[in-house]
């Protein structure tokens, strides 16, 4: 589910890469937290990534 609410940051897919150069598939997840937060007076349950947490776009209730 890592999906951001706010900015939809997501999940990125790509390769592990061994010394001999096998490949094998691989996924980097977002840092997403699961969070009350006020959206227009009420509180409201959201996945929000900890870079717009912490840049303050939203606020915590």
């Amino acid at each position: 589910m890592a999906k951001c609410a706010i900015c939809s940051k997501a999940a990125h897919f790509g390769n592990n890469v061994s010394h001999s150069h096998r490949r094998s598939n691989r996924i980097w997840k977002a840092n997403v937290k699961s969070v009350k937060v006020n959206v227009g007076g009420n509180t409201k349950k959201m996945y929000v990534c900890t870079s717009c947490l912490k840049s303050g776009f939203v606020e915590r209730a």
